[in-house]
Order: C-alpha cells, then structure tokens, then sequence
C-alpha cells in the first residue's frame, strides 16, 4: 500500500517556483529563489522534492548543463536547445519530437520506449553576437 503523499509548504513552493518559470532551473537556482522566504530550506530538501516529483511524473531532467542537472514542469513530449556557451535552456513548441521515431525504436529492436526527448545544441542568438564566441577554432 503506497503511503499519503506528505503536503508540506516547501514542498509546494519547490514546485510552484519550477512551474512558475520557463528557465528550466538547477535546484541551486531553486534554493536560491526560495531561501528567502523560507530560511529554513536546505539544498538537500530541494534536491529530495526534486527527485520526490520526478519519481511521480511531475517534472522531468533536461540533463546536466554546465555541471548541473536542470528540470523542466513541462512532462508532455516537447523539443529544447541548450546554448553551448551560456547554458540557456529554452523550449522548442513548434519542433515535435516525432512518434513514428519511437515507433521505429520499438519495432527494430524490441524496446518498450517509455520517452522521448529531441535536444538540439548550439549558440544563442545573444551568444552568436558576442566576438569571443564566433572565432573559429583552429583545425587540428
């Protein structure tokens, strides 16, 4: 028998502030934007919240991104871009990751595909304008 969920206000607040921006935050950025207002939070409870609404499909990771690992309260099926330089993570509405791909996954190697994910890597608009990031690298 599953125990009652625990509703606690930090609990709430962890997940209001995630579903309340589009930064797709680290839980460092959450324990920041929360501590004010709750002295008492540790960085340990966010990253226990955080994994606590993973494990029921209230957020998803959107992977490590210079060094820390973001989450987005966005759990349906939908494309992001991660700025190499910057670490911007932005959500892609109109690029689908495509259903007949998990299909095809499925039926060529037997696999009971459970989700998706289509990320694509590159240079921001306000990265692609800075000098320091346009110099090609040179060819080894």
């Amino acid at each position: 028998m599953e125990r009652a969920i625990r509703h606690s206000k930090k609990r709430e607040a962890i997940l209001a502030a995630l579903r309340g921006t589009t930064r797709h935050p680290s839980a460092e950025w959450l324990y920041r934007q929360l501590k004010p207002q709750h002295p008492d939070l540790s960085l340990g409870t966010v990253y226990r919240n955080l994994a606590f609404f993973q494990e029921r499909g209230l957020v998803q990771s959107v992977g490590v991104v210079q060094g820390q690992e973001r989450f987005d309260a966005i759990v349906a099926p939908h494309s992001h871009f991660v700025c190499v330089c910057c670490g911007t993570v932005l959500d892609l509405p109109g690029i689908h990751p495509e259903e007949d791909l998990e299909l095809a996954v499925s039926r060529q190697y037997g696999f009971v595909v459970e989700r998706r994910e289509l990320t694509f890597y590159g240079r921001c608009p306000e990265c692609v304008k800075q000098p320091q990031n346009n110099k090609e690298e040179p060819l080894s």
